[in-house]
C-alpha cells in the first residue's frame, strides 16, 4: 500500500449556516436581509432540470428568502452521510443534513475521518461565484450581503479552523471597481483566493473578451495580491445538455463542457497576456479533455491572424498560458496519465465534499486507484504541495 499524504482540497463546498447573513449583515439590512424559513414544497421539472417552488403540500422543508428568491437545497448538494440508495430528487433541510455540511467543528471531523489537512469551500445559496447578488435589485443591499459572507467566511468558518478551512471570498459581480476593491479588502486579511464565474456573459455580464476591458481592474487587483481566480463548473449558472428530455446522467457526464469553453476564453482572450501574474484555476471540471482543447488552440492559432479576432493573435500560441492555470481533479485517470500537456505543477486535487461527486469518507481508496500512474513525488505534488504553493500556504 501505498502511504498516502494528507490532502489539501481545493473543491468542497459549504452549507451557509442560517444566522450567516443574521448576525453578520449590519443591523440595518438585517430585516431585509438573507434568513431560513420552514415551509411546504412543490417540485416542477423544467427541461430536464428540478425547480423547488416555495409552499405546497409537498414535504416540508427549509427555505432561503431573499428579496425575489425563495430557495431550497437540493438533496445531491448536501448528501454526504447518505448511501447512494438513500438518495432522492427533491429539498433536504438543515435537519437532514450532515452537521458537517454547515458546521465548522463537524466539518473538521469529517476532514480528519477523510485524510484531509485544508479544504477551501464553494459558496452554495449565493451559488458558486456570488452570482445571486449581482441578480438583486437592491445593490446596496447586495453589497453588504457580500461582504457579510466574506467576514463569516474569514472570521467564522476559516477563522475558527485553525488554519484548516481555506477562505475564498466572493465580490459584488456587477462592479468591477467594487470587486477589485473587495479583493484587496480580502488579501489585506489574507484571502488568497476569489470565486468567479467560468462564463460570465452566461449570466448577464461582460464577457473576458470586452473590448473595453471591463474585468480588468478586478483581474489587476487579483495579479498584484497573489489572489487565485476559482472557477467552478456551473459558475455561469448553465449546463450543457444534449436534449431537454436527457436522463440527468447525460447531463452529469457533460458537466465539464462549461469548463472547456471557459478555458477557450482564457486562452484567445488576451487576459493572460496583459497580466502575466495572474493565475486561475478550474474546479470540478477535471483536466482529460485538456490535452485536445489545447492541441486544437494551437493549430488555430498557428494558421495566423484570421483566428484571433479583433485584437490579433497573443504573441504565444495558448498551450504557452497554461503556465497560469491549474485544473483540479477527483478520479480523473485519464487526466493524470495525460499530466505531461496539462503539467505536473498545474493539477490540484478535490473531495467535492458534500455533493454527490463527492469521494467522501473513502477519498483515500480513491487515491489508491489512480495512485499507480504517479511517482511519490507527484502524488504529494497532486494531492497537497501544488495546491500549497498555488495558494502560498507553506510548506
Amino acid at each position: 500500500m501505498r502511504e498516502i499524504p494528507l490532502i489539501v482540497s481545493l473543491d468542497d463546498h459549504v452549507i451557509e449556516p442560517p444566522h450567516l447573513w443574521q448576525r453578520w449583515l449590519p443591523s440595518r439590512h438585517r430585516a431585509a436581509g438573507p434568513r431560513v424559513e420552514r415551509d411546504g414544497s412543490t417540485i416542477q421539472w423544467i427541461q430536464g432540470n428540478q425547480v423547488f417552488v416555495k409552499g405546497g403540500d409537498g414535504p416540508a422543508t427549509d427555505w432561503w428568502v431573499y428579496e425575489d428568491v425563495a430557495w431550497a437545497h437540493q438533496m445531491l448538494n448536501a448528501c454526504a452521510g447518505y448511501a447512494p440508495d438513500e438518495w432522492w430528487m427533491g429539498p433536504i433541510s438543515f435537519e437532514q443534513m450532515r452537521p458537517g455540511c454547515y458546521d465548522v467543528a463537524a466539518r473538521l471531523a469529517d476532514m480528519d475521518l477523510n485524510g484531509v489537512e485544508a479544504s477551501l469551500c464553494f459558496p452554495t445559496f449565493p451559488r458558486f461565484a456570488g452570482q445571486l447578488f449581482a441578480e438583486r435589485h437592491d445593490k446596496e443591499l447586495a453589497l453588504a450581503c457580500v461582504r457579510a459572507y466574506n467576514d463569516w467566511m474569514v472570521d467564522e468558518w476559516a477563522g475558527e479552523s485553525d488554519g484548516h478551512l481555506i477562505p475564498l471570498c466572493i465580490v459584488p459581480l456587477w462592479d468591477a471597481e467594487l470587486a477589485a476593491e473587495e479583493v484587496r479588502r480580502n488579501a489585506g486579511r489574507g484571502v488568497r483566493a476569489v470565486a468567479f464565474s467560468e462564463l460570465p456573459g452566461k449570466v448577464g455580464l461582460p464577457t473576458i473578451h470586452d473590448p473595453s476591458g471591463y474585468w480588468d481592474p478586478f483581474f489587476a487587483a487579483c495579479a498584484a495580491t497573489g489572489t487565485v481566480v476559482f472557477m467552478h463548473i456551473g459558475s455561469g449558472s448553465t449546463w450543457i445538455t444534449s436534449s431537454p428530455d436527457a436522463p440527468p446522467a447525460v447531463t452529469g457526464t457533460l458537466v465539464f463542457m462549461t469548463t472547456a469553453m471557459a478555458l477557450a476564453d482564457w486562452l484567445f482572450s488576451g487576459v493572460l497576456v496583459r497580466f502575466p501574474d495572474l493565475r486561475i484555476c478550474f474546479a470540478e471540471g477535471q483536466i482529460g479533455w485538456m490535452p485536445y482543447l489545447v492541441e486544437r488552440a494551437d493549430k488555430l492559432w498557428q494558421k495566423g491572424d484570421v483566428w484571433g479576432g479583433p485584437n490579433g493573435r497573443s504573441p504565444e500560441p495558448p498551450s504557452a498560458y497554461l503556465r497560469q492555470i491549474y485544473g483540479c481533479v477527483y478520479d480523473d485517470e485519464h487526466g493524470l496519465a495525460s499530466r505531461d500537456v496539462v503539467g505536473i505543477d498545474h493539477i490540484t486535487f478535490e473531495t467535492d465534499y458534500p455533493h454527490q461527486d463527492s469521494t467522501w469518507p473513502d477519498t483515500r481508496a480513491a487515491v489508491e486507484r489512480f495512485a499507480p500512474l504517479l511517482s511519490d513525488d507527484e502524488l504529494r505534488k497532486v494531492l497537497r504541495d501544488n495546491a500549497r504553493a498555488l495558494l502560498d500556504l507553506g510548506g
